[in-house]
């Protein structure tokens, strides 16, 4: 939310487009990984917003481990998402967002929820009712046949 906030600043209440990366980390139940947010106490699922100079496959890798603390030794771009039904509202401006959903392979390392980014992370078994979705992480999971 930094980056937003601070491009905000600069450019007022213009839109803004942002790209960046989702993450799908499925354990070996098939459980996906969700992270509960500070803000609105909802599921979501492991994303980050590109830096400059940064590919989207970077950005997945930064975000995955920031937010968890896990690696990856691969991602496999599932498809990139963009449009109207990616657009973010914020206070003081609209974030139109590009993106590229990736899925972790080969996840190695010790979970633990980093406390900026949400309150606890925890693995979801998609056959059963989600509690409390983040809308964009269900638009997500729906356009890649997850849901």
């Amino acid at each position: 939310m930094g980056t937003i906030t601070g491009l905000g600043t600069k450019v007022g209440t213009e839109p803004i487009i942002m790209a960046g990366s989702c993450v799908l980390v499925f354990n070996s139940l098939g459980h996906l990984l969700l992270q509960r947010q500070n803000e609105n106490l909802d599921w979501s699922l492991i994303e980050g917003v590109m830096e400059p100079g940064e590919s989207l496959e970077e950005t997945a890798a930064r975000g995955l481990f920031k937010e968890t603390g896990l690696r990856a030794k691969t991602y496999q771009l599932v498809t990139v998402l963009s449009g109207n039904a990616t657009n973010d509202e914020y206070p003081h401006e609209d974030v139109y967002n590009v993106r590229a959903i990736f899925v972790a392979k080969e996840v190695e390392g010790e979970l633990h929820n980093h406390v900026d980014q949400g309150i606890e992370c925890k693995f979801f078994c998609l056959e059963t009712a989600l509690p409390n979705l983040n809308p964009s992480t269900e638009y997500v999971l729906k356009k890649t046949g997850y849901l």
